[in-house]
Order: C-alpha cells, then sequence, then structure tokens
C-alpha cells in the first residue's frame, strides 16, 4: 500500500507502528475502528486512543521529531506538501496532504518505512523496534500435576512422610 494513499485508521495504525520508540502495544477499539496504543513518550504515559490523523494532541508526537520542517505549498482547501527531516528518520522526505497534520503524518511514516507499507494487521500487537508482534490470548490451562497445593507452603517440595 502507497503511503500517499494511507488515511484515517491505516494512518494512525502506521503513525503508532512508526513511534517504536515510544509505542509498547497497539490494539484496536470501538469495534475495531479506532487505533489504540500502550507507551511512554519522553516520561509521559500513553494507555489509550490514538488519533493523530484527526488530533493535534495526538501529532504533537511527531511534530516533536521533527529537526526539519517546511511546508512548501498550501493551497486554500488547506492541501499541503511539506519536506521533513525526523530524529531517528533516514533521510529529507517529504508528503503530499489534505491539512498540513497529514501531510507531516505520511512524511514520517515514509521516513521509517518507505514508500510503501504493508496491510493495517487489525489485532493487538507488541513492537520491538520496526517489528510488529501478535500479541496472542494468554491460556491458563495448568498441567494436572502442577495444580496449586493448599496446604503446601512456599518452598515446600512436601515430601513423603517417613
Amino acid at each position: 500500500m502507497n503511503v500517499a494513499d494511507l488515511s484515517g485508521l491505516s494512518l494512525d495504525y502506521w503513525v503508532a507502528r512508526s513511534l517504536h520508540d515510544f509505542v509498547r502495544e497497539i490494539h484496536f477499539t470501538d469495534s475495531g475502528s479506532v487505533v489504540s496504543i500502550r507507551g511512554n513518550d519522553r516520561g509521559r504515559p500513553w494507555d489509550g486512543r490514538f488519533t493523530p490523523s484527526t488530533s493535534w494532541e495526538a501529532a504533537a508526537v511527531v511534530l516533536e521529531r521533527a529537526q526539519r520542517l517546511e511546508v512548501r505549498e498550501r493551497t486554500r482547501d488547506g492541501a499541503a506538501h511539506c519536506v521533513a527531516d525526523f530524529e531517528g528518520g533516514h533521510k529529507t522526505v517529504s508528503a503530499h496532504g489534505e491539512s498540513l497534520r497529514i501531510a507531516l503524518l505520511k512524511a514520517f511514516v515514509i521516513s521509517r518505512f518507505g514508500e510503501t507499507v504493508d496491510d493495517v494487521v487489525r489485532q493487538p500487537q507488541s513492537l520491538f523496534g520496526t517489528q510488529a508482534t501478535p500479541i496472542g490470548e494468554q491460556w491458563s490451562v495448568g498441567i494436572e500435576n502442577d495444580m496449586p497445593h493448599p496446604d503446601g507452603e512456599i518452598g515446600d517440595i512436601q515430601s513423603a512422610p517417613r
């Protein structure tokens, strides 16, 4: 999928994936229509909805990582073209968007992953660098021999009586 075509949920998802120094987990809320993250950005915890495509509050974490930002053109309807360098990015990138915020977010994703990205993985996942690993549901299935014994104490191997 071309980064230039990202919008809404898919753009929010790839921005979250690009923030691997901040985001630890990505989840989906509201029947899968909203990205939710857990992470810690420079001492500020974040646990909840992450919608940078519609909120400057969320997009600010990207803006704070910009080392250079130029707005090359802006039309009456708000469309913008920006050129940017980002902290931890690989090169100077440029992107177009229907607003400066959207152009900035697309440029950020391009700086991390290039001009194309995969489809959105709509399941909970943990981030380890640029890699996302699905988070499976935890199963609490015990082995019959490992069942807890209420009469035992910690460290008690419960040897046979003599």
